[in-house]
Order: C-alpha cells, then structure tokens, then sequence
C-alpha cells in the first residue's frame, strides 16, 4: 500500500500557494476600488470524534468584507484521523471498520457587493482512506446573469479540462449540472461550471497527473474569476437588483445548508464551525 503522506505535504503546500495567489488578486481589486479591505486569518485545530484520543490537524479560515467582496472566505485545511463510524461508509474506500482518512484542500466561496458581479464557489482537494483520490472544481453563480460571463467562465475551464483528458470538460460539466441543482427548488443554483470527485490515484503516474489537473482548475480560477469581477464592478444597481441578489442568496444558502457534501464532510470530520459556513451569504432573504 502506497504511504500517501509526502503526497498529502505536496498538495497542502500548493493549496497554499494558491490561497495566497488569489488572496493577494482579491485585495488588489479592493485597491481598484479605493478599499483598503484585507483578509484576516484565523488558524483552527481539528476536534477529535468518536474514540480519537487527540486532535489531528487543522487549517486556516481566511475572511475579507470589503467594498467589492462583501464577504469572501479563502480557507485551506488538512487533516487525518478517523471518521465517525456511521459516517465513514459513505466516504470512498472507507468503512466503519477502517475509517482512518486524511484530507487536505482550499475552499472559497465569495458574495459580492454589486448584484452585477457574480458570486463563485471554488475547491480542490485531496483525501486518502483505504483510496487515494482528488476532487474539486469551480462553479459561477450570477444572481443577475450575463451570457458573456457564463460564456467566458465555462470556455477557460473547457481549455484547462481539455488539455489534461478526453471529454474531461463534457464529463465534469455534467456533473456540476447535476450536483448544483435545488431539488425542492426545481432550478439549478447558478450557471454551472465544472465538478469532480474520486478521481482516483493507483499510482504515483497516476498522482502527478490527477495533480496537475487539480492545479489546472485552481489555475484557472484565478484567471477568469478577477476577470469577471473587474468587468461588472463599477457597474451601477438598483434596488430592484439589490433584491434579486438577496432572494437568490436564499436559494444559495438552502443548497449548501441541505444538499452540500462538503459542508456535511466538514461538519463531521471534526472542521471549525465558522469555516464550513463561511459559504453562507452575509445576508439574504426569502418572500
């Protein structure tokens, strides 16, 4: 059996890098907009569950309010131990008899301030149970939604899908239109994008490719999401827009509070309460 931890230490450390990447491009769009907002760090420690004797691992929960970003959390975690018993058969190559884990990823969910500028979820991640796989991607959610946006979101991520496998993009599309969907609601929670999950690692070829499809996605966020952000910013709103972004804040929040699995995995995996919901909007309502 593959030991996955010098594995595990290389993808944290590029999670990292990456949160510090898109830190760094967020605060620059702050200064474009006469804001000297920044991110505050609040490092957290895992809480043991079930029989563990300890703590194991931890992360960082990354927060900025600013003039543009009305609230964004940047956070990266990593993480071992074992899952709780009844939890654990649902988690790929996991059982309540073995149900040692690792985990380490980025999570970012950002709500902006101009109902114009969409909203955005992206994650990569990599975990090992008796399994070695990675999963992640990144999905736009415009309250107010413009073609061209949409356009230009799914195009990078159709370059970045196709230079790293045939019919990745096709596949993963699908995917997020399947998972980011609101049953009860009947619609789906934004414009779509890419998601994927169990891309498993057999081997250490098998790693560094899986690894560099993970890095193509965070890479690609950080190129087009500013992007976007920089074009509808300065863009002037009325109240009526103002509400269209609360209520479909609404729809947001019940998609990550009932159907999520991430929020689910966070909450129990022992994660820090104020990180899993930093995915929830400042504010929203419902009619």
């Amino acid at each position: 059996m593959t030991d996955w931890t010098p594995y595990t230490a290389r993808a944290t450390d590029w999670f990292r890098q990456l949160r510090d990447a898109i830190c760094a491009e967020f605060e620059a769009i702050e200064r474009e907009a006469g804001s000297d907002a920044a991110f505050e760090y609040t490092p957290w420690t895992r809480a043991a569950v079930e029989d563990e004797q300890q703590e194991t691992g931890g992360g960082t929960r990354g927060l900025m309010k600013g003039r543009v970003f009305e609230k964004v959390g940047v956070n990266i975690s990593a993480v071992s131990g074992g899952l709780a018993r009844d939890f654990a058969a649902t988690i790929n190559g996991a059982s309540a008899e073995q149900n040692a884990f690792s985990a380490t990823g980025i999570s970012l969910v950002a709500h902006m301030a101009n109902p114009h500028v969409p909203a955005v979820h992206m994650n990569t991640r990599f975990l090992t149970t008796t399994k070695a796989w990675f999963g992640g991607g990144a999905d736009l959610n415009p309250p107010i939604p413009y073609e061209e946006d949409t356009a230009d979101f799914h195009a990078a991520f159709r370059q970045a899908c196709d230079a790293h496998g045939e019919g990745y993009y096709e596949r993963y599309k699908a995917w997020a239109d399947e998972y980011f969907y609101i049953p009860h609601r009947k619609v789906h929670r934004g414009v779509g994008g890419i998601f994927y999950d169990h891309l498993e690692c057999d081997d250490e070829a098998a790693w560094e490719a899986n690894f560099a499809f993970t890095r193509a996605v965070g890479e690609t966020f950080l190129a087009i999401f500013p992007r976007l952000v920089r074009r509808r910013m300065g863009m002037a709103f009325t109240p009526a827009d103002k509400a269209t972004q609360l209520e479909w804040r609404g729809r947001y929040a019940e998609f990550n509070l009932v159907y999520d699995r991430g929020t689910l995995f966070g909450l129990k995996t022992g994660g820090n309460i104020d990180a899993i919901l930093m995915s929830l909007p400042p504010e929203a309502t419902w009619s």
